[in-house]
This record gives structure tokens, sequence and C-alpha cells, in this order.
């Protein structure tokens, strides 16, 4: 088979392997909806066709403000009441499922041309699977919503209708399920296509105007009273509504001040929004344009819930960077805030809280009005400045690096790249050390007291069980006492934050050594902490321990307080605490230029190993768990990756296979 029969195949396994992954995600979402309780599952469709519905009610729709939709909306689904209440469950959520897959084959066809065959192949199954993986569509698929009906409305006129009127009409006909729609009106107009402008607007207009012939009341209710469904549905000021409006409420304003900032600050988005909607069109991007002119429209709705939010996810088209490394910015950033709960993505920091409750309302923000996306005639579109490599170093064993695309970059990664990814990690990290303790109340930590007998045992007759001793010397030192208490609750994650950055700044090319080791190693005690839950000292009734940092634990309540809630108690074997500080020391007995700075680096896990013990919450045991998974971490990295670059002053790679002579100091790395 030659080379390009070899491509083809491996074309076809990965299409093969992505179509698969869409319908594992296919029916993981059937399975969450219908294995939800009846009483929990498609609320939103309940309220509208159950029973009980608004839309069975003689009188208006809006008494009880549970209906959000339009006059429009309510006619066109009353007729199909029997109907949707004998589809409620399989037959909604499987017809919701396929309009997701409609959505994303028709914006995988969108992409700006010329695209090639790999993406061709491609681009549907992933589109598919981000959409399904989105916050918007599993809302969707959970409350029975209508909202990926004028997306997909939108695209089928801009990217499959092919006479004008008909295109029109199909975004006239969104517009009267989701009025801001209407924006993509005067995107229309502006691009060209006046006669598409113009059904759209007429559309619109004749599809109010039924509703308001048979539906008078209720119209006039929605769009005069309710100014066009403002205060239908939840408080306007609740997290999940991120438009403009609901962040205002947020932040405190009220009134004629609020109503003011609003239309000032929306019509500004909106006009700025628009304007490089036409550009991006114009430049061959009209999928972009599209997301661009989506994005302004959540902006500036009265209220946008979350499963109204699908135009921020398509925005993840638009390239951003010249260099190939800071390419995948604006992508990850995108998925990440539209597939993870804000509290994964923010910080839980006082001074962060408005960024965290309006985060997908500044995604929105930025790509209507900010984000600098790449036109088509920018020499650095389809060829960004490549990424630089060192130069291989040989391995001691013939079949390492297992994984030789992952070479070692010379520059530094994109800071906020790195910045997302590590709050993410981090966050996941969290979750999954909560999540292993299973029930602490019960099961799980008599399992855990019985592992914490299991090691003081295995500690005696190795003669090593020091805790009982360090942890009363240092109670009965007032100063020594208060030193460990604070090198335990700080340094633990000062010291790797500031050796990361300090190799981030100074050291690219170690920072992503050091770095997969930091993950390789946490990685490794996650399953650690799943398979052998274990109580640390001060969590082992009757055996004298003082818990020195959290102080005196009440052994009655199964929780020990809140602590629970906050970590998993029964994480101590391995101890994290003494594996970073081991990380932080290898580390830095590795890079740093200095024999004083490396003794200081050594000096870490020496403290630390003090303070764990001294303070109660961890076995010596523990410890020596830390360092065995720190050292797995630092060799899984040598057998993925290979040995960590040392001397890159000789040469360098360069993507594509051309070679550049070694102008680079390992203390100046290229930007």
């Amino acid at each position: 088979m030659g080379a390009a029969g070899t491509v083809q195949a491996r074309l076809k396994v990965a299409r093969a392997a992505l179509w698969l992954i869409v319908a594992v995600l296919a029916v993981r979402q059937v399975a969450a909806v219908l294995s939800t309780p009846k009483a929990d599952r498609l609320t939103d469709l309940e309220t509208w066709v159950g029973p009980d519905g608004v839309l069975h009610v003689k009188g208006s729709l809006y008494d009880s403000t549970r209906f959000t939709g339009t006059p429009f909306g309510g006619l066109v689904l009353k007729p199909l009441t029997r109907a949707a209440e004998q589809a409620l469950g399989w037959g909604w959520t499987f017809g919701t499922l396929l309009l997701v897959v409609v959505l994303g084959v028709v914006a995988a066809r969108a992409l700006p041309t010329p695209v090639s065959r790999r993406t061709s192949l491609l681009a549907a199954p992933v589109a598919i699977s981000l959409l399904m993986l989105s916050l918007p569509v599993r809302n969707t698929l959970y409350l029975g919503q209508t909202s990926i009906i004028p997306v997909l409305l939108v695209l089928l006129g801009c990217f499959v209708a092919r006479e004008e009127r008909a295109a029109g009409a199909l975004i006239g006909l969104a517009a009267a399920l989701q009025p801001t729609v209407l924006l993509f009106a005067p995107l229309l107009w502006l691009t060209g296509r006046r006669r598409a402008a113009v059904s759209a607007g007429v559309t619109f207009a004749a599809c109010t105007a039924l509703a308001w012939v048979a539906m008078a009341d209720d119209s006039y209710t929605y769009w005069v009273h309710h100014l066009g469904g403002a205060g239908l549905g939840g408080p306007a000021d609740d997290l999940a509504n991120q438009s403009l409006h609901g962040a205002l409420l947020r932040l405190g304003f009220e009134g004629p001040l609020e109503i003011g900032l609003f239309l000032v600050l929306g019509a500004g988005v909106a006009v700025l929004g628009l304007r490089r909607a036409v550009r991006y069109a114009e430049d061959g991007q009209l999928l972009l344009a599209v997301a661009i002119t989506g994005c302004a429209a959540v902006v500036v709705s009265p209220t946008s819930w979350q499963h109204q939010l699908l135009w921020v996810l398509l925005a993840v088209v638009g390239r951003v960077g010249r260099r190939a490394s800071d390419r995948y910015m604006w992508p990850v950033a995108v998925i990440v805030v539209m597939t993870l709960p804000a509290k994964m993505v923010i910080p839980n920091m006082g001074p962060l809280h408005p960024v965290r409750d309006n985060v997908v309302l500044l995604a929105a923000v930025a790509a209507a009005t900010v984000v600098p996306f790449l036109s088509r005639a920018s020499e650095h579109y389809r060829s960004p400045v490549p990424t630089v490599y060192a130069a291989p170093v040989p391995a001691r064993f013939r079949r390492v690096p297992l994984l030789p695309f992952l070479r070692r970059v010379l520059t530094r990664p994109n800071l906020l790249l790195e910045l997302v990814l590590i709050r993410v990690t981090y966050a996941a990290y969290q979750k999954v050390r909560l999540a292993a303790a299973g029930d602490t109340t019960t099961s799980g930590r008599a399992t855990a007291e019985a592992h914490g007998h299991q090691i003081h045992d295995i500690e005696k007759f190795l003669h090593i069980d020091i805790e009982h001793w360090g942890n009363h010397t240092v109670v009965g030192i007032g100063w020594l006492r208060e030193f460990f208490d604070f090198y335990y609750t700080t340094f633990h994650f000062f010291v790797p934050l500031a050796v990361l950055g300090v190799l981030y700044w100074r050291r690219p090319v170690d920072y992503r050594w050091a770095r997969a080791s930091l993950g390789f190693t946490t990685l490794l005690a996650l399953v650690g902490f799943w398979l052998y839950p274990l109580a640390p000292p001060r969590l082992m009734p009757g055996l004298g321990f003082i818990d020195t940092v959290h102080g005196v634990q009440d052994f009655s309540k199964p929780d020990y307080g809140t602590l629970t809630a906050l970590a998993n108690q029964y994480a101590a074997m391995p101890s994290l605490h003494f594996g970073w500080s081991l990380w932080c020391g290898v580390v830095m007995a590795v890079v740093a230029p200095r024999w004083w700075m490396k003794g200081v680096g050594l000096l870490h896990p020496l403290f630390t190993v003090g303070a764990i013990v001294a303070t109660g919450n961890h076995w010596v045991l523990d410890a020596v768990g830390g360092g065995v998974v720190v050292l797995v971490g630092f060799g899984l990295s040598y057998l993925f990756m290979g040995p960590r670059a040392r001397d890159v002053g000789r040469g360098v790679e360069v993507v594509g296979g051309v070679r550049a002579g070694g102008g680079l100091s390992r203390s100046s790395p290229r930007p």
C-alpha cells in the first residue's frame, strides 16, 4: 500500500472512530434523559403540553409566566398538544437528537473553503460531538426545549436554501420563534442578499400578525406588557440568564439606569457585531459571520437562557493567532466555556464572581466585538508561524519515546490557554478526589479507618510509627506548631505554582517537561485515592492524635462537620502534599543554575514531610506513596516524550523538517 493509501485508510479509521463517539454520546444523552424520574425530566415541555400545561389553558398563555415562547410559538404548538403528550420521552428526545445531527452536518458543510479532504471527512462527527457535549444542548434535552430549531432554521436559510426568498422565509420563521434572531435580516441586507432580508422581515411580520389575529390578548401581553418576553420564565437576574440585561441586574443596576445602560450597550454590541459579521461574510467566512451575529443576539436579548446560547459554540470556527501554538487558544476557551459549568472554569474567589456568573455572556460579547479573528487574506490564516522544537535527545531505551510527536517545544505555550487548562484540570481533580470518598458516612468511613489500622500496624512492625510522638511534641511547642500549620496550609499550593511560573517564563522547554510529570503524578494519586481510601491519623478515633490545623474533631459526627463537603478526608494515600513538594524539589535540583537554589528546593519536601506528620494529616507511609507516584510520573514523561531537552543551543527543529541554526539560549527563549 502506498503513502496515499495509508493516509486514506487512517482517515477511514479516524472517521469511523469519531462516528462511534457520536453514537455513544447519543446513547448517553438518551439514557440520561429517560433515566431521570418522570417528574424531573422534560419539565419545560411538560409545562407546555402536559395535562395541566399552559397550552391546555383556555385563558392567556402568560397568566403564570411559565410559558416563555412567542405567541406564534404557542399558536404552532397548541394543535400539536395531543401528539406532543404522546411523544414525551423517547419521541421528543430522539427528535431533538436528530435536529442536533442535522445542525452539526450543516455547520460542517458551511466551513469556509478551501477545506482539506481530512477536514471535510472529520468535521461533521466532531461538530455533532461538540454539540452534544455542550451545555445548551444538554439543557435542551433535559428540559424538553425547542431552542435548537431557530439556530437550525438560520443555518438552513444561510447555507442550504438556494433561493433567496426561501432563505429569508426560514430566517423569518426562526425570528418568529426567537425574536432577536431578526438581527440576521440586517446581515442579509448588508451582504447583498436583499431579497432574503425583505423575505425574512415579511415572514416575521406575517407570523406575528397571524398570532396577533388568533391570540390578540396573548400577543399584547407578550409584546407590550412583557416587552418581547422580558419577565417571563425565571427571574431576569438568575444566573441562567446570560444576557446583558441579566448581567446588569446581577451587578446591582435597577430601574431607568439599568434600562438606559442596556439599550446603549446593547445597541453598541449589535452595531459593532453586525459590522464585523459583514466584514467576515465578505471575506468568505459566512459561518463565522453567522456566529458573530448570533452572539450579538444573545447579548441584546432581554433573556438568554442557557438552552438559547448555542450561537456562542458556533464561534469556535474563527481562527485567532499568528503562531501555531496560539491557534488552539480560542477554540479551547469556547469549548470549555460551553461544555463545563462556570464553577469549573473560574475559581471560587469573591473578586472573580462577576466573571464566573457571566462567563458565557462575556464569551458572546468578546466574539461579537473584540476577538481578532484572522481574515482569509492574512498570510497566517492557513500558514501560522510554525512551532519551534528542541533537537531530540537520544534515549537510553530503543522504543523511547513512545509518542514521538510530543516533541519538546522551545517557545512558551499560550499563557491564557495554560491558565484555562490548569484551572479546569485542577477543578476536575477536586471533583474526582471528592468522588473517590464514596459513602463516607457508613461503609466508606469504616473501610478508610480499617486501612488506617493496617498502615499503623505496618509502621509499628517497621518501627517507623513516629506520628504520635511528632504530633504531641509539636503541640507542646507553640511557635513550631504555628510554623507547621502555616507551612501545611500555604506552601502546598504556592510553591508548585511558583515553580511552574518561573519555568514558564525562564525555561519553557523545561516547563512542558515538568508540567507533564506533575500531571502524571496527580493522575496516579487519584487512582490511589479511589482504590485505597485511607483515614489520616487525625481522623482515627482512639489513637490520640491532635488535629492542629482543623481543630478538635467530633467523631460522633460521620461527616466531621463541614470538612467532608469540601474535600475527600480519606485521600491520604499517596500524600500529594509530599508528592507535589518532592516534584518541586526534583525540578529545582535538576533545573536550578546555582547549588544553593538546588539546596533550597530539596529543603521543601523535607519541611513538608515534617508538616504532614506533625499536624496529624498523614502517615509516614503516605509520604512514601507520594514519592513513588512522583518517580513514576517522571518515568511516564520520559517513556512517552523522551528525555528532557538538555541543550537547546546547538540547533532546533522547525515544523516541516526545516532546520535552523542554534541562536537560542536556554534563558532567552523565542517568544
